[in-house]
């Protein structure tokens, strides 16, 4: 397993639009499971995201599975440019 930590920039943050998007994004990493932590909350980066992902907040992406450190490190840089 591979994590890291990522701030949330999108102005909206992580909702409706900037969610579908990023779920579409990661189901590609169909060899790799992703996930998106916030605090006690695990959510599934390839189903739909709800858990209060505002603008400012830190969380971390993990990705166990294949090429887990590249993936983590392309849905990062997907994160950062959401807008």
């Amino acid at each position: 397993m591979y994590a890291s930590p990522v701030m949330i920039v999108n102005a909206a943050g992580i909702h409706a639009r900037p969610a579908s998007e990023l779920v579409n994004y990661c189901k590609q990493f169909f060899n790799t499971s992703i996930y998106i932590i916030n605090g006690e909350k695990r959510l599934n980066a390839k189903s739909i995201l709800s858990g209060g992902l505002k603008r400012g907040l830190e969380v971390t992406v993990s990705a166990e599975g294949e090429n887990e450190e590249v993936v983590c490190k392309k849905v990062i840089a997907f994160i950062q440019a959401l807008e």
